[in-house]
């Protein structure tokens, strides 16, 4: 009449809920962190890569205006040997950045991008840039590629406090806007009349 009942089982059925929940939850959050995952390395990949690209696009105009300008002048061509010599190692550099996907290569591939440090590489490829800007005598853009957009949408909401919070504190102001010795921001008229701030985006080529 009476089905077998094991008392040991409500002796840890609180671990047992645990471990059903620790299962499912684990299955669920690894799904969704495989799809989350795979949205922000693509988005991330593309920050890099524009930056790259822009850093790659400006060593080779100049290397082909430098190899133009230095077949008429001859002044030309001699200045143009050490930011030449510059060009090269900013191409050498972007060039050892990986093209494909690690997953779809050979185990001996894996190893070899495993032991690439992209970090210091991307520091690598950006002090050779300032450095190749530094021989052509032209200002570096100030920023990289992904923190660009961050900061012109952080300074276009302060822009936004800035106007239309007239009543709020001056401790709310952007001290990088306010003159030495001023509590009013700094502001750019464009051709319009219009008020703008001065950002970093006004500074890029």
């Amino acid at each position: 009449m009476y089905s077998e009942f094991d008392l040991e089982a409500l002796l840890h059925v609180e671990q047992s809920f645990y471990d059903a929940g620790y299962q499912d939850g684990f299955a669920h959050g690894r799904i969704h962190g495989l799809i989350e995952g795979r949205a922000l390395g693509r988005e991330k990949g593309f920050e890099i890569w524009e930056e790259l690209g822009f850093y790659e696009g400006f060593a080779l105009t100049w290397r082909a205006l430098l190899v133009k300008q230095g077949k008429e002048d001859e002044y030309v061509y001699i200045f143009s040997q050490r930011p030449s010599q510059h060009i090269r190692y900013l191409l050498n550099s972007i060039s050892q950045i990986p093209r494909i996907n690690p997953s779809d290569t050979s185990a001996h591939s894996e190893e070899a991008s495993e032991e690439l440090d992209i970090p210091k590489l991307l520091w690598q490829i950006r002090s050779r840039y300032k450095v190749l800007c530094s021989s052509l005598g032209v200002r570096p853009r100030l920023l990289p590629a992904e923190s660009l957009e961050d900061q012109g949408q952080k300074e276009d909401a302060q822009m936004v406090d800035a106007t239309i919070g007239q009543d709020s504190p001056p401790s709310q102001v952007d001290p990088q806007r306010v003159a030495p010795g001023s509590s009013i921001p700094v502001w750019k008229l464009d051709n319009a009349g219009v008020r703008k701030p001065v950002t970093n985006h006004d500074l890029n080529f």
